[in-house]
């Protein structure tokens, strides 16, 4: 159940520092500038997927601003994706600025300063992601930082799609069930910042690798089956084989090598959770799509330097490895 907080049930005159414990204790301590002589109440709704945080927040006119002094304090981990349902704003960073309205989205890097300014009533879905979940550098991000997406076309489309469910039905999923789909939000989040640093054939349409980002979040939701294909995956998206295998060749990799790649990935993780909670190797292996628990075993080996077990014993412990 998602934990709601609100500034309703207090007297106008104690909401506005009442606010900003709530806004900074939710996301990483930033400072709030209230527009209103009489504030209005301001409501968050916060649950929890895996390593992603999602928060609804609806509030009055304000001001949020990131500076030196509050990233001193902590929070740099974090890149907050920011889904505008109602309103208007403004985000700025890394000398840009993004102008907001409903049906956008937003990234703001944590780790450096930002201001996002929202001049009326206003409703959006933050989404609070480890920046070490998308395996990417800080400076990669600044490709995706004070600038606007639209939730309407290409890989930006995808990406609020998923979120949107994510934000949508994330008390109906189970721990696990909601693990992976947030793993798949990441993932699919990697995706845009590699397209915003030209990390894909810059000579395929927009089209193209709009369709690629589809396929992989298709492949991501359907790795636990052995079955998956490349002939499976090209009939779901009415597409050639021969088509789908020039996809993951302008992004460096084939079909059957990024698969084996995020499976023998998610079995990784899996394996390093906590002593209390370790799973059964053979377990792992069956959930994430292996069919011979040796098979995996050598894959594993060639793969981290490791057997299964070696990696569950001695793993960090935490999830990620």
């Amino acid at each position: 159940m998602p934990v709601v907080l609100s500034t309703s049930p207090l007297p106008p005159s104690q909401r506005a520092d009442y606010w900003h414990d709530l806004v900074s204790d939710t996301f990483v301590p930033l400072d709030v500038e209230l527009h209103e002589p009489v504030p209005s109440a301001g409501t968050i709704s916060t649950h929890r997927l895996g390593p992603l945080q999602i928060s609804v927040v609806e509030a009055g006119p304000q001001t949020v601003s990131r500076s030196a002094r509050r990233i001193s304090q902590g929070g740099g981990e974090y890149l907050t994706v920011t889904l505008q349902q109602r309103g208007t704003g403004r985000l700025t960073q890394d000398g840009r600025q993004a102008l907001i309205g409903p049906g956008t989205f937003t990234c703001s890097d944590a780790g450096r300063p930002y201001r996002r300014e929202q001049p009326a009533d206003f409703r959006f879905t933050a989404f609070r992601v480890p920046k070490a979940e998308l395996g990417v550098t800080d400076g990669d991000l600044r490709a995706v930082t004070g600038t606007l997406f639209s939730g309407s076309s290409g890989t930006s489309a995808l990406v609020a799609g998923h979120l949107d469910r994510l934000a949508e039905q994330a008390a109906g999923f189970d721990a696990y069930t909601g693990h992976r789909l947030a793993l798949t939000a990441t993932d699919l989040l990697a995706v845009l910042v590699r397209e915003r640093q030209g990390r894909l054939d810059p000579r395929a349409p927009e089209a193209a690798r709009g369709m690629l980002a589809r396929i992989k979040e298709y492949v991501l939701r359907n790795l636990g089956d052995p079955g998956l294909s490349p002939e499976r995956i090209a009939a779901a998206h009415h597409v050639s084989v021969r088509y789908l295998h020039k996809l993951f060749r302008a992004d460096g990799t084939t079909v059957g090598r990024w698969i084996h790649r995020e499976r023998l990935e998610r079995c990784r993780r899996e394996l390093a959770r906590p002593r209390g909670a370790s799973p059964a190797v053979a377990a792992v292996a069956q959930r994430w799509g292996f069919v011979s628990p040796s098979h995996f075993s050598r894959a594993f080996r060639a793969a981290y330097g490791m057997s299964p077990r070696e990696w569950q014993a001695t793993a960090p412990r935490g999830g990620r490895g």
